[in-house]
């Protein structure tokens, strides 16, 4: 069996598995922390974790199109090296954030620097096909 984009699937697996890992810290916080279900609110740090969480599920919203857009207009094996690093971004980001909120920054920037390239390269591949004709 053949697969178009072996190496961008395996990185997509990687990226859910990223968010149950998020998800998992969340529940080990709210032990932690004291904080029951359903409730999504609580000592700074319990926020922190949550914020990190939920952060993680919006940025997949835009990442997870945006690498498959660049896989398949642009090249599977470079949306997964960008995926990659996407991944390291996510997991510098949690980690920084749930131990202070500036601390979040350079996995963020390494994280949506990743999903910017991907969406604006996928683009300007399409952009500059439709201009050429």
């Amino acid at each position: 069996m053949h697969f178009a984009y072996p190496y961008t699937a395996l990185v997509t697996g990687l990226a859910i598995l990223i968010y149950i890992w998020t998800g998992i810290v969340v529940g080990k916080a709210r032990k932690v922390h004291g904080v029951d279900y359903p409730n999504t609110h609580g000592s700074d740090d319990f926020n922190r974790v949550w914020r990190a969480h939920q952060n993680t599920l919006e940025q997949l919203v835009v990442f997870l199109p945006s690498l498959w857009l660049f896989a398949t207009i642009v090249s599977d094996c470079w949306a997964a090296v960008l995926g990659l690093v996407w991944a390291l971004g996510r997991i510098l980001y949690v980690r920084g954030y749930t131990l202070a909120a500036p601390k979040r920054a350079p996995g963020f920037l390494i994280a949506i620097l990743s999903t910017a390239v991907l969406l604006f390269g996928a683009l300007g591949v399409v952009i500059w096909q439709l201009i050429a004709g």
